[in-house]
């Protein structure tokens, strides 16, 4: 009896983890894109093709996201030009919002604009599941795989707030690209 419990304790623990290392939006083609940023620069998906890429869908507004701004900016020091930065914004956020948040937290990286259309794909939205959480990041490998996501909670807390994205790209970058097709 005790053995079974420890197999099954064991088992959820394993499927906890897993839940929590790949999201649900994860493990699929990443939509492609075509967002223009702060300075009137288009940046397609396509042309960050070979890299490991970071995307992150914001609020300028969002107390989350302007500390995971921090972090960002520790990756972008630690990886340089291995991980591509990519910040998207959505309505309400605009040209005004964008420009006070760029003043007060100097970003390196850029934040682009979306009208909703490349959240609304990331996200799987639909009118019967409109969620769209911020901040949420999306971890793209060098063949453009979605392989891991994270929304901001208290299960993905390191990842926002601590050391567990560094983790995270060191693995990634690690690791051969998966032969996807």
């Amino acid at each position: 009896m005790r053995i079974r419990s420890c197999t099954i304790a064991l088992t959820l623990l394993l499927v906890a983890l897993q839940s929590v290392a790949a999201g649900p939006l994860s493990n699929r083609r990443a939509p492609g894109f075509s967002l223009m940023d702060t300075q009137g620069r288009h940046h397609d998906l396509y042309d960050y093709r070979g890299k490991l890429v970071l995307i992150e869908i914001m609020q300028t507004n969002c107390p989350h996201c302007r500390e995971f701004a921090k972090i960002l900016s520790q990756v972008s020091a630690k990886y340089g030009d291995r991980v591509v930065i990519l910040t998207v914004v959505n309505p309400p956020d605009n040209a005004e919002t964008v420009s006070r948040y760029l003043a007060e937290v100097k970003p390196s990286y850029p934040i682009l604009f979306d009208c909703g259309q490349m959240a609304i794909s990331y996200f799987k939205a639909t009118p019967q599941n409109p969620s769209v959480s911020v901040p949420h990041i999306f971890l793209i490998d060098a063949n453009g795989w979605i392989v891991d996501d994270y929304g901001y909670g208290p299960a993905t807390k390191d990842i926002f707030e601590g050391k567990g994205l560094f983790s995270v790209l060191d693995k990634l970058l690690a690791a051969k690209p998966a032969g996807k097709k």
